[in-house]
């Protein structure tokens, strides 16, 4: 007999009845050991966060309610907090706590489901992050004006990486890629973006300087809420701060918004935009280049034309039809003044001729004949007039100086002497005329027209 039930049936021996504690541990030992992963999703309900750290929970569809028990050791790695009504995804165990033999699912990973909880949960991944400084625009870094080597953190096969190498090898050709592929959604896509993140800055300190990822794209296409959330995850918004390349997260389309674009350095709001940003600069050079390469050619084009005009206008300027005129009027004048210079010489010559006749016939040995007789009778004439005055002049010198010498004599002091006057004199020779001048006592000197007198003054009267 096949089956256990029947066979249990004719069973001869009754069987002994198991203990609750036996039949609850056989229980537990069947349930956790075929339950071992289970995944479930309900509303929260009665959620209590004990003193202890654990979350105690119930998980309920309308129909029907499980316990739920979310531990301390694992409830840290959840980046949101649970509340009531929230709708939630539960990857766990099923559990049978034996003293009362409930059933409950001991909870490894929560998840929120639904636009209203993922809502929830993104406000306060968002506040708690904002609250540390995260999204402070003052750490948000410049990209490099022009990259020459861009790193992809995203899925190989997703349509994301195929628009972003697209865009980069249509505008951008001479920048490599390094693509770092990871998960982009599901349970573990958030450690392997942020380990991509890490391990592109592991390469990066690994290469020389010239070979390093000058910035990274973060991202993915677009889906639904829950497959973009792995972007919302706390640990990925650290690993895009935290690293040193600069970060341009590019989720989903341009409506799509999440905790990644707030941490990176710059948002895209597509991966092919991504893409066109990291290219822009080169496309700017290359259109800047062709404007100036256009606007040189036409200038060189303008200023060739003007050249030609103003060449064309010069030769046909009346200067080139009146210049052979005016040198013609300067060389008829440059004759006209080589014959007026040739006049001025001959009449100048011939003056100078006239002067020269006139002088040479001054200078004849007949007209110097005569003058030197001339000038013989002159010196005879002068001569003669020298011999007389020779003559003469020693008398009338000696006439003169008698004369002089009378009246010299007729003047003298001392020919006032003679007729018998004296001069009275200090010793000093000072010649006394008033009494007044000497003192009793006094020596003077008395000159006589022969001889001295020494005195001495006795009396004084006027």
């Amino acid at each position: 007999m096949d089956n256990p039930l029947l066979a249990a049936l004719f069973e001869e021996e009754e069987r002994r009845p198991a203990s609750v504690s036996e039949l609850n541990s056989e229980i537990k030992a069947v349930l956790e050991r075929s339950f071992a992963t289970v995944w479930v999703e309900g509303e929260i309900t009665n959620f209590h966060a004990a003193a202890s750290g654990h979350w105690y929970f119930s998980l309920t569809d309308g129909d029907s309610l499980i316990k739920a028990a979310c531990f301390k050791g694992q409830n840290f790695r959840i980046r949101f907090k649970p509340s009531d009504g929230l709708l939630v995804r539960i990857r766990g165990r099923l559990a049978v706590y034996e003293p009362r033999g409930e059933l409950q699912i001991v909870v490894e990973s929560l998840e929120p489901v639904g636009e209203g909880a993922l809502a929830v949960a993104f406000e306060q991944i968002k506040m708690k992050l904002s609250r540390e400084g995260l999204f402070d625009e003052s750490l948000k870094r410049p990209l490099p004006p022009f990259p020459r080597k861009v790193g992809i953190v995203t899925s190989r096969t997703g349509a994301a990486l195929h628009d972003i190498l697209t865009v980069l090898k249509r505008r951008a050709r001479s920048v490599n890629v390094v693509v770092v592929p990871t998960l982009v959604q599901g349970e573990f896509a958030a450690e392997q973006i942020a380990a991509g993140i890490a391990t592109a800055n592991e390469f990066n300190r690994s290469c020389e300087e010239g070979n390093r990822i000058d910035v990274l794209i973060v991202g993915r296409g677009g889906g639904s809420a829950e497959d973009l959330w792995a972007f919302n995850e706390e640990v990925v918004a650290r690993a895009i701060r935290g690293s040193a390349i600069p970060v341009i997260s590019a989720v989903g389309h341009e409506v799509d918004f999440t905790i990644a674009d707030l941490a990176a350095d710059l948002r895209a709001p597509t991966p092919s935009a991504a893409a066109e940003i990291v290219a822009r600069a080169e496309s700017e050079v290359i259109q800047v280049l062709d404007n100036s390469f256009g606007q040189l050619r036409r200038a060189l084009g303008t200023a060739l034309l003007t050249a030609r005009a103003d060449l064309q206008s010069l030769a046909m300027a009346p200067v080139f039809a009146e210049f052979p005129a005016r040198i013609r009027e300067h060389r008829y004048r440059a004759d006209e003044l080589l014959m007026q210079s040739e006049d001025v010489l001959s009449r100048m010559l011939r003056q100078r001729l006239d002067a020269l006749r006139g002088v040479a016939g001054r200078l004849s040995p007949v007209a110097l004949g005569a003058k030197l007789g001339e000038n013989k009778r002159r010196l005879g004439l002068l001569e003669h007039r020298a011999a007389t005055a020779a003559a003469t002049t020693p008398l009338k010198g000696t006439q003169k100086l008698e004369k002089t010498m009378a009246q010299l004599d007729a003047l003298s002091p001392l020919r006032v002497l003679h007729r018998g006057y004296s001069i009275t004199e200090r010793p000093d020779g000072h010649i006394i005329r008033d009494a007044a001048e000497t003192q009793p006592g006094d020596s003077v000197r008395i000159r006589l027209e022969k001889g001295n007198l020494e005195a001495t003054i006795t009396a004084a009267t006027e």
